[in-house]
């Protein structure tokens, strides 16, 4: 936590707002992008030994999850925003001939980014990327759960920017309820839905605006028509990077039955592969390993049938496949995330498609499937956040791509543009340069009201109901 309280952070960064409203242009913003991406090179060391002391995340982990993501969004912000943030003009209608009309993409004021603990420095920097480059101000609130990350980003922040512009608040659950008490303009929080719940009606109190990436059950459906050996490895990757603690990790399987005893072999080799060959990430605390543990007990308890792999090293958790399950288990209902993963064959696509309709929707979607048909009936039938087909988690790193949730899953989305947008008001300005509409303005006479209803004509057709 800065010496500074996250009262007075807040009110030195929305007097800053206010005066830098015209200054903070596009130049402006590319240079604290550059500020931004020179201190994470700078502290690339410390962020490696970090989430290895964090909880056990290998360097090729940390470099392809954590630190090319941010820098990826760094070097696209960098180049696109001045014309992310030049006014788009309208055309004018019927109704407004005389004017120009345009939008004017304006920061929103000052923004609190919340980030999780599963990818600490990619969704606490992700974000502030997109916030830099929309000409705000930020708060950033690392994890507590992962402190020596959060001292890295404490320092890298520092580092780069005066206060008044970002500055970090490290804490725990207290720092979090004093925050979320301000009257932000707008707030970026990742993490769980229940949490999300606290964070919206928190945000309600001052009619803040929020982004809110959430999470959720991510079904996988494996078709007969799949190339079965991809299909394993994309499904291994999803499931198996950062020890399955993502929120687009595939959280079940539905595998159809006349493919089922071929692929679960290929699924189990290449897991097995994996953990040989490699170390995992661990699971971040021993209370989410003992949940886990806790959710195969009591699925084998009721039925279910638990295979477990050999485990990847000290620390690290044995990966499951689970078969058997039944909707009244805690591993059918809630989300996983970790390495464990159900299985759960299926006949009729439209039987998996219902029970997946059935439920709040889901952050991704997985479609492993040679036959487009396949394809467009799984995607067409049902609604989530984003769709990988023939791959899983990819679509995250996509920058042209919106990510982001719907309804249970999260509100508003993140990443490139997207991102630009999350923390930009859309301002409508309309300019008068000789609109006749004076022609029609009150006390209504006989002709004015013939005008009007001429231009009703013109504009809805039809058949007129006076009669």
């Amino acid at each position: 936590m800065m010496s500074r309280t996250v009262g007075t952070l807040f009110e030195a960064q929305r007097r800053l707002v206010a005066e830098r409203r015209l200054s903070f242009d596009p130049a402006a913003r590319k240079d604290a992008l550059e500020a931004l991406r020179r201190a994470i090179l700078a502290h690339e060391g410390q962020i490696i030994a970090a989430l290895a002391q964090d909880f056990g995340k290998p360097e090729a982990e940390v470099l392809l999850t954590e630190i090319l993501p941010v820098l990826s969004e760094i070097r696209l912000a960098q180049r696109r925003v001045k014309a992310w943030a030049r006014d788009r003009r309208v055309g004018v209608t019927l109704t407004t001939m005389g004017t120009s009309a345009r939008i004017r993409r304006e920061p929103r004021g000052v923004c609190l980014i919340i980030a999780p603990w599963n990818y600490p420095l990619n969704l606490a920097l992700g974000p502030l990327v997109s916030c830099l480059a929309a000409g705000n101000s930020a708060i950033v609130k690392p994890s507590e759960l992962t402190p020596a990350t959060s001292a890295v980003i404490a320092k890298i922040i520092a580092s780069a920017f005066d206060p008044d512009l970002v500055a970090v608040a490290e804490g725990g659950v207290e720092t979090s309820t004093e925050l979320l008490a301000l009257p932000f303009d707008h707030i970026f929080f990742t993490g769980s839905p229940e949490v999300g719940r606290i964070v919206m009606t928190a945000a309600a109190k001052h009619l803040s605006t929020v982004t809110l990436e959430l999470g959720g059950k991510s079904p996988v459906i494996v078709g007969p028509g799949a190339d079965l050996a991809k299909a394993a490895e994309w499904i291994t990757f999803g499931k198996l990077t950062n020890a399955g603690q993502t929120c687009i990790a595939p959280d079940h399987l539905f595998v159809h039955e006349d493919i089922r005893d071929a692929f679960l072999p290929l699924l189990r080799a290449r897991i097995a592969r994996v953990i040989d060959k490699g170390p995992m990430a661990g699971i971040i605390s021993p209370r989410h390993a003992g949940r886990l543990e806790t959710l195969l007990r009591e699925a084998e308890a009721a039925g279910a049938k638990v295979t477990r792999e050999r485990t990847g090293g000290e620390g690290s958790f044995a990966p499951a496949l689970v078969s058997a399950i039944t909707p009244e288990m805690r591993l059918d209902q809630e989300e996983i995330f970790g390495p464990i993963l159900p299985v759960i064959p299926f006949r009729d696509l439209s039987a998996v498609l219902a029970r997946i309709n059935a439920r709040p929707k889901p952050l991704a979607l997985y479609v492993f499937e040679k036959d487009q048909a396949f394809i467009d009936q799984a995607i067409g039938s049902t609604s989530s956040g984003g769709v990988g087909v023939n791959l899983t988690v990819l679509h995250y790193s996509h920058e042209g791509l919106p990510f982001g949730g719907v309804n249970h899953s999260g509100h508003g989305a993140a990443h490139g543009e997207w991102g630009f947008l999350a923390f930009s008001h859309q301002r409508a300005i309309l300019q008068n340069r000789f609109s006749p509409l004076g022609m029609i303005f009150p006390p209504w006479t006989g002709g004015k009201l013939r005008l009007i209803r001429l231009a009703k004509r013109l504009i809805g057709g039809g058949v007129s109901g006076k009669s």
